[in-house]
C-alpha cells in the first residue's frame, strides 16, 4: 500500500537521511540538533503539567475497581503537524463550503424538503433516521444555522501518483469535542520549545475562545446587546468535563448543570446567588435525548423541562441546534457532495472516501464480499467503536461482523481502507512515522470562520489506523504557517 508522509517526500532510511518537504526543512534542521534524552525530558515535562491542570477523560467501559471509568491523559507528541500556508487556504475554503451546505440541508429537512422533493436524498434515509426530531419541523432558528461549532475529520491519503490528497472522513455536528486540546497543545509547545515560534511564523489559534463566543452571542434571539450564554454539562463524570470547563473558563460565562436550569413564562433562567437570571444562548453539551424530560427522554435529570416549549417560542437559542444530528449520520454522509451541488450549485472542494451504502443489496454484496479489506462503521457508531478495520481483523472478528452485517444491513457503511498519511511522531523506540488525521473547527454565525489549524490525532500503534483517543491514540500541535 502506498504510504505518504507529512513531513518526508522519501523516508529516511538505514544509511540515508530521507528528503524533507520544503515547508518542513526548517523545523528538521532544528529536530536533528535536539538529543533523545532532551526530547524524552520536554515529554515528562508535558505530561506532568497535563496531569497537575487535569487534562484527562474519561473512559466508559475500562472501569477501576469502585465502578467508576478511568481518568487517562491523552497522550501528547512533541514534533507538530506542518501544513503549508497554501494548503491551508484550499482546505479552509473547503470546510466553508461543505458546512454552509450542511446547514443549509438541516435548514431544508425540518422545513420545504425541497432536497427529498427533488429526489436528491431518500425521504426514508430522513424520516427512518434516529437524529431526525419531527419536534423541530418548522421551528426557525436564528440565521438558519444549525450546527454553530462544527468538527470536520480530514485525512490524506495517496494518490495514483503518491501525492497526498484530503478527504473528508466525517462530519462531527451534535457536539464536537477535542478543541480544549487543540488550545492546551499549543500552549504546550510555546512552553517547552519557544525557539521555535520566533524561527517560523506559526499562525495563532488562541483567539478560538473569543471566536466562539462571538459566535454563540450572534446566535442570540434576544434584542440584548449583552447576551447571558451558559455551557451546559451533562456533569463533571462526562468524558469531556475537562473541557467544557474550560472553554466557559476561558470565554468568561457560567458553566451549568440541568439542575441549575429553569423555565417559566416560556423564558430560561439559571439559578444565581443573587436570584434568577435569564439566559438568552446555551451551549450545550448534551445529547438531544437528555435535554427535556417532557418532550425526550423523561427520565433524564441532564437537561431542563420545559426547554423546548422556550426554544420553539424564540426565547433562547441552543447550540448546535436541536435535531442537528440528521446531517452527521454517517448513513447521510455519502450525500453530502450532491448537497453541495444542490444547494450552492458548485463542485465539491473536499473529496468524500468512497462509500458503500450496506441498505443498498448491491453495496452489501460487494461489502460481505470484501470484508477483509474494507473499514465496515455503524452509521451511530462515534469513538472509533462499532467498526470493523478488516486488514487488521482476524478470521473469527470478521465472521463475527459478517452475522451483524447481515441481521441488519441499514445500520452500516463501508469503506475503502485508506493509507492514512503518517507524521514523525516522537515513541519510546525513538522517532517514527504514525498514522494522523485532522479535526479542524468551524464556526458559523453571521459568518462561517475558523482559527488557522485543529486537532491532529495520532494513532501511536504501529501501523494501527485508529487515532480515537479511546482507542490508545494521542495528539500533535498543529501548525499552519503564514507566509
Amino acid at each position: 500500500m502506498r504510504q505518504f508522509d507529512e513531513m518526508y517526500s522519501r523516508l529516511p532510511t538505514p544509511g540515508h537521511a530521507g528528503e524533507v518537504r520544503q515547508h518542513y526543512e526548517a523545523y528538521a534542521r532544528w529536530l536533528n540538533t535536539q538529543a533523545p534524552q532532551t526530547m524524552t525530558a520536554r515529554r515528562e515535562e508535558a505530561e506532568m503539567i497535563f496531569r497537575r491542570v487535569g487534562i484527562t477523560f474519561a473512559v466508559y467501559g475500562d472501569k477501576d475497581e469502585d465502578g467508576s471509568g478511568t481518568e487517562r491523559l491523552i497522550p501528547f507528541d512533541l514534533i507538530p503537524r506542518v501544513i503549508a500556508a497554501q494548503e491551508w487556504k484550499s482546505m479552509e475554503t473547503g470546510l466553508v463550503q461543505r458546512v454552509t451546505a450542511l446547514n443549509r440541508f438541516i435548514h431544508d429537512v425540518y422545513h420545504d424538503q425541497d432536497i427529498l422533493k427533488a429526489g436528491v436524498i431518500p425521504r426514508e434515509q430522513i424520516e427512518n433516521n434516529a437524529q431526525f426530531r419531527p419536534e423541530m419541523a418548522g421551528v426557525d432558528v436564528p440565521n438558519h444555522i444549525y450546527s454553530h461549532i462544527s468538527g470536520i475529520d480530514i485525512v490524506r491519503a495517496p494518490d495514483s501518483a503518491g501525492n497526498g490528497e484530503y478527504y473528508v472522513l466525517e462530519d462531527n455536528l451534535r457536539v464536537p469535542s477535542g478543541v480544549s486540546y487543540m488550545l492546551e497543545d499549543r500552549k504546550m509547545m510555546m512552553r517547552l520549545f519557544p525557539e521555535l515560534f520566533s524561527q517560523h511564523r506559526v499562525a495563532p489559534v488562541a483567539h478560538y475562545p473569543d471566536l466562539l463566543l462571538e459566535t454563540l452571542r450572534a446566535s442570540s434571539p434576544a434584542t440584548t446587546a449583552e447576551p447571558t450564554v451558559v455551557v451546559l454539562t451533562p456533569g463533571m463524570y462526562n468524558s469531556a468535563y475537562f473541557e467544557h470547563a474550560f472553554l466557559a473558563q476561558q470565554m468568561g460565562v457560567e458553566l451549568v448543570e440541568g439542575q441549575d436550569l429553569f423555565v417559566k413564562d416560556k423564558f430560561v433562567y439559571m439559578r444565581t446567588t443573587r436570584g434568577p437570571k435569564r439566559v438568552d444562548v446555551i451551549y450545550r453539551r448534551v445529547d438531544d435525548d437528555f435535554l427535556d424530560p417532557n418532550v425526550f427522554r423523561p427520565t433524564s435529570t441532564l437537561g431542563c423541562a420545559g426547554l423546548m416549549e422556550a426554544y420553539k417560542a424564540g426565547h433562547v437559542a441552543i447550540c448546535n441546534a436541536v435535531g442537528t444530528g440528521v446531517a452527521d449520520d454517517k448513513s447521510i454522509y455519502p450525500y453530502v457532495p450532491d448537497m453541495i451541488k444542490f444547494y450552492l450549485g458548485e463542485e465539491p472542494i473536499l473529496k468524500n472516501v468512497p462509500t458503500f451504502q450496506c441498505r443498498k443489496p448491491d453495496d452489501l454484496q460487494y461489502t460481505l464480499a470484501n470484508l477483509k479489506d474494507l473499514v465496515v462503521k455503524e452509521v451511530h457508531g462515534a469513538g472509533g467503536y462499532g467498526m470493523l478495520v478488516g486488514p487488521a481483523s482476524t478470521k473469527e472478528e470478521i465472521e463475527r461482523f459478517r452475522g451483524a452485517l447481515l441481521a441488519n444491513p441499514e445500520g452500516y457503511i463501508a469503506q475503502p481502507t485508506l493509507s492514512l498519511s503518517s507524521c514523525p511522531t516522537f515513541v519510546d523506540s525513538g522517532i517514527a512515522p504514525r498514522h494522523i488525521d485532522l479535526r479542524p473547527f468551524v464556526l458559523s454565525g453571521r459568518t462561517v470562520q475558523m482559527v488557522p489549524g485543529g486537532l491532529t490525532r495520532v494513532a501511536l500503534k504501529k501501523g494501527s489506523l485508529v487515532v480515537n483517543s479511546s482507542q490508545g491514540g494521542g495528539t500533535k500541535d498543529t501548525w499552519i504557517l503564514q507566509d
